[in-house]
């Protein structure tokens, strides 16, 4: 350290030879490593049953969809609009030395313009994976494969949702520590996003940048823009990344547990913050989250999964007036009331499916009480009601129920 400012190759030219060797050397043994074991080649290179199997869904699609029931979301009976984005049959699948698991089966999506949509469900149910599935971001060695993607009533690729990562669609990862990088200022990181994907000058970010910490609360504005995501407090942080994700005004901001690192009051903040961005700018907003009491405070529409599979989806209101499958009933008894005194908590018994499970049935079957043979062994049919859908042989309140219209097989 004290000779490198006179002699400054005695320490990076060695640092760079021990860096290309140690990258070197893992290069090989990665590929040594494919070579030898035929699982790895075959997952790696046979990708022509995944194209098969995409375009056996894509087919089934368009049939399906010439008598589909329109649902609509909180709205209610309001004129329908086209919605901004509309995704059918995703899955999202990772290659394991145990063998290929299914983090999100046959699952659906609708999202329309202005809206605040919820995905509620334990830790496990595929929340996170179809948040990154929406803007590719599924890290190898996953992979996700949906029949059909439309934005704005528009048939797009993969390859055109890709694209629109980072302007149309921008995303608010769970830990702001470790999203942003540690090594440059946090006016830099927003500047980023705007010179990509605006066009903007090093000037103009900057002075946008001080305009979007002050849209989402940030103090001393132009004092933040010189220090580091170590130098904020948690709330700061991830307001920061809340900035770089309205920085290139998308039309769909993806929140992915948003608040689960801070206190009860800057989450509440955090809250009525993004609440009050949504109202102001007009975006969709997609929140994934395990909190009920987050789906109620900012939400519209909530969609419940389980096992990787969408098993319920209504209006706020009415999901927490009157739920159908057994699942969201028992996620909300297990919600803990301030007027609750004395004895344990209620849970739910059991444990959530392995990833490796194969479970013919409804996913809920082994931990829901109303079970039958017929839960285990077929997948509970759809039934799309006004303003709702869920998934379950024996609903609560099931015999009240109207008769669905335009049932479609297998859980949505």
């Amino acid at each position: 350290q004290a000779r490198i400012s006179d002699a400054w190759w005695t320490v990076v030219l060695p640092g760079l030879a021990l860096a290309l060797t140690t990258l070197a050397v893992n290069v090989v043994a990665n590929w040594l490593r494919v070579q030898t074991n035929p699982e790895q080649r075959q997952r790696r290179f046979a990708l022509s049953p995944q194209v098969r199997r995409r375009r056996r869904r894509a087919s089934a699609a368009s049939h399906a969809r010439q008598g589909e029931h329109v649902v609509r979301g909180a709205q209610g009976d309001g004129p329908e609009t086209v919605p901004l984005l509309e995704i059918e049959h995703l899955d999202v699948t990772f290659d394991t030395p145990g063998g290929e698991v299914a983090a999100v089966r046959d699952a659906g999506l609708v999202i329309r313009p202005g809206e605040t949509v919820g995905i509620v469900g334990e830790s496990g149910s595929g929340k996170s994976s179809t948040a990154l599935a929406l803007l590719d971001l599924v890290p190898p060695p996953g992979r996700s494969d949906a029949a059909s993607i439309r934005w704005e009533g528009r048939e797009i690729g993969a390859g055109e949702l890709r694209a629109m990562r980072g302007s149309d669609v921008t995303m608010i990862f769970q830990d702001p520590m470790t999203s942003l990088n540690p090594l440059v200022p946090v006016g830099r990181q927003v500047g980023e996003m705007l010179t990509q994907h605006r066009g903007m000058s090093a000037a103009q970010a900057r002075e946008r940048t001080v305009e979007l910490f002050e849209l989402v609360g940030i103090p001393s504005p132009r004092r933040r823009l010189r220090q580091f995501p170590h130098q904020l407090s948690g709330g700061l942080r991830q307001r920061v990344m809340i900035a770089i994700a309205l920085a290139s005004e998308p039309k769909l901001l993806v929140a992915d547990e948003p608040t689960t690192a801070l206190d009860a009051t800057i989450q509440a903040q955090i809250l009525d913050m993004v609440a009050d961005l949504q109202r102001r700018l007009g975006i969709a907003v997609l929140v994934i989250t395990h909190d009920l009491g987050v789906v109620a405070r900012i939400c519209d529409r909530v969609i419940v999964m389980y096992g990787g599979r969408v098993v319920e989806e209504a209006a706020v209101n009415d999901l927490f007036a009157r739920p159908h499958h057994r699942y969201t009933q028992a996620l909300l008894e297990a919600v803990p009331r301030v007027d609750h005194h004395g004895g344990a908590l209620p849970t739910i018994p059991g444990r959530p499916p392995g990833r490796l499970e194969d479970l013919p049935g409804c996913p809920f079957a082994p931990r829901c009480a109303h079970a039958t043979e017929e839960c285990q062994t077929m997948p509970p049919t759809t039934e799309p009601i006004p303003g709702r859908r869920f998934a379950c042989w024996h609903p609560v309140g099931g015999d009240a129920l109207p008769a669905a219209v335009g049932a479609v097989e297998g859980a949505s």
